[in-house]
């Protein structure tokens, strides 16, 4: 029986998340900072892909599914073990708040999914 990643692989989106919202907080705290360039993290897939077994889709028919030849096409500096780019635009503040919807989101996904494969854990167990 292999090991269950899927905590660790919540563990990893999770900080991803953490990490792209301060990102995002900077971006908008330096709205009115004359030459700042916005900043943006690099996809989680590129994060997934430093990890030593890469997790990828399994696809049903070959064309369902298919790779992003542009991801991870550009990366500069870093913030821990997630890539920053910058982008060199201004900043927008309706898509930084847009941003952090769609962080809270991913938040709320990433727990409700833990919390549902928890729960299926526990009645494994009791049975």
């Amino acid at each position: 029986m292999q090991p269950i990643q899927l905590f660790e692989l919540a563990s990893k989106q999770s900080h991803w998340l953490t990490v792209r919202q301060t990102v995002v907080a900077g971006n908008v705290a330096n709205a009115n900072t004359p030459g700042y360039a916005v900043r943006e993290v690099a996809a989680f897939e590129a994060v997934l892909d430093q990890t030593q077994k890469p997790v990828r889709m399994a696809a049903t028919q070959p064309g369902h599914i298919q790779e992003d030849p542009m991801r991870g096409a550009v990366r500069t500096g870093s913030f821990g073990d997630v890539d920053v780019q910058p982008s060199g635009n201004s900043v927008n503040l309706p898509e930084e708040m847009s941003k952090t919807g769609e962080i809270k989101r991913m938040y709320e996904l990433n727990t409700g999914m833990v919390t549902a494969f928890h729960r299926m854990m526990l009645l494994t167990v009791r049975r």
